[in-house]
């Protein structure tokens, strides 16, 4: 079985990371979704939330399973025998960082980072700068999916 992993912080999803880990899902036989977990870094949303969003827009792929992590992203594959980690890269400055990190996986694990260029159309979208027009009342309802707006609208009311 061919599997890979597609990391990140996800807070939240957008539909720059559904693009990518849509277009892993057809390369693959299985795609992992692995949330990171980062204890000293607050979240809009806790990780529970996050992989809950997750598991219900990714629901129609059927070969996507979502996970939390802490730890090196190298263990996470080992532990589930994943070879590949599939990386979206929006621009040239995006290739210096992940470059580096996937010459040190690959040192430490033999696991191979596959870059796909993002679709032209999320080349800007982060979900720190969906996170901040959203704040301020921007619309982002073309950048994330529907269910995560409505959370993130929901979020944004309480706070």
């Amino acid at each position: 079985m061919r599997r890979a992993v597609c990391p990140g912080s996800f807070d939240p999803i957008t539909n720059g990371h559904l693009d990518i880990i849509s277009r892993a899902s057809r390369l693959y036989d299985e795609v992992y979704v692995a949330v990171m977990i980062n204890k000293s870094k607050k979240g809009l949303f806790e990780v529970d939330e996050r992989l809950d969003l997750i598991r219900q827009v990714t629901a129609e792929y059927g070969n996507v399973r979502v996970e939390a992590f802490h730890g090196l992203l190298v263990d996470f594959c080992k532990q589930r025998d994943i070879p590949a980690i599939v990386k979206g890269l929006r621009a040239v400055s995006d290739f210096d960082y992940e470059l580096q990190m996937a010459q040190m996986n690959n040192g430490l694990s033999g696991v191979e980072t596959l870059f796909v260029p993002t679709n032209p159309t999320y080349s800007f979208l982060s979900s720190s700068l969906v996170k901040e027009v959203a704040t301020w009342g921007g619309d982002v309802s073309h950048l994330v999916p529907p269910l995560v707006l409505e959370a993130l609208n929901e979020r944004l009311r309480k706070d």
